[in-house]
């Protein structure tokens, strides 16, 4: 599951179809770029209204060495459950928050048993831990180490995955290398690895 997010400026509070005053349901909000923690924190404060933003802390390998970071599971979103009858203006004008998500004129609403689905897949945590193992065949690059720069293809993987070997060019021809699997860019979606069933076509 996944959105686009627009550079298109903040429109005028949309005119959804007619609800029952105090029904509750979830909609897609757009942030601003980086801001979904600012976003659903705003959307906390007001009343009646639910909010729903997972993360994933990733480990990623830089020259600098191994760092972890923190993204939104959906850049640029965050789910939020209210009554559109009563507190969709102040949802539209929330701090950070860019437009609440419509298509042909209707807002973007998400069905109870999809976000269930979410929460089930994150394991019931907003946070959710994604180290990004190798796997043989992973064409990757060498991040830090004395071997920093070469790319190559993962032949073997180390049984509990801490160290791996790679087929890499060097001095002309092919040479297999042992490296620690932190040292290494993994250019898999960890997204991919927090929704595995979603993120299926």
């Amino acid at each position: 599951m996944s959105f686009a997010p627009s550079s298109d400026p903040a429109p005028s509070p949309p005119h959804p179809a007619p609800a029952e005053s105090g029904e509750r349901r979830w909609y897609c909000v757009q942030t601003r770029p980086k801001s979904e923690h600012v976003a659903a924190a705003s959307l906390d404060q007001l009343p009646g209204l639910e909010t729903y933003c997972p993360f994933l802390r990733i480990q990623r390998s830089l020259s600098r060495g191994v760092v972890w970071f923190r993204e939104a599971l959906f850049p640029c979103y965050v789910f939020a459950k209210f009554d559109v009858t009563q507190s969709l203006r102040a949802v539209s004008y929330a701090q950070a928050v860019a437009r609440v998500l419509q298509f042909g004129g209707k807002l973007a609403e998400l069905p109870e048993e999809a976000l269930n689905a979410i929460r089930t897949e994150m394991r019931g945590e907003l946070v959710q831990e994604i180290r990004l193992q190798p796997l043989v065949g992973d064409e990757t690059e060498v991040a830090s180490g004395p071997f920093r720069g070469f790319s190559g293809i993962v032949t073997h993987v180390r049984e509990g995955g801490e160290r791996v070997r790679l087929l890499i060019d060097f001095l002309g021809g092919l040479h297999e290398i042992e490296a620690p699997s932190h040292a290494l860019r993994n250019s898999r979606n960890a997204r991919e690895f927090a929704l595995p069933r979603t993120g299926k076509k």
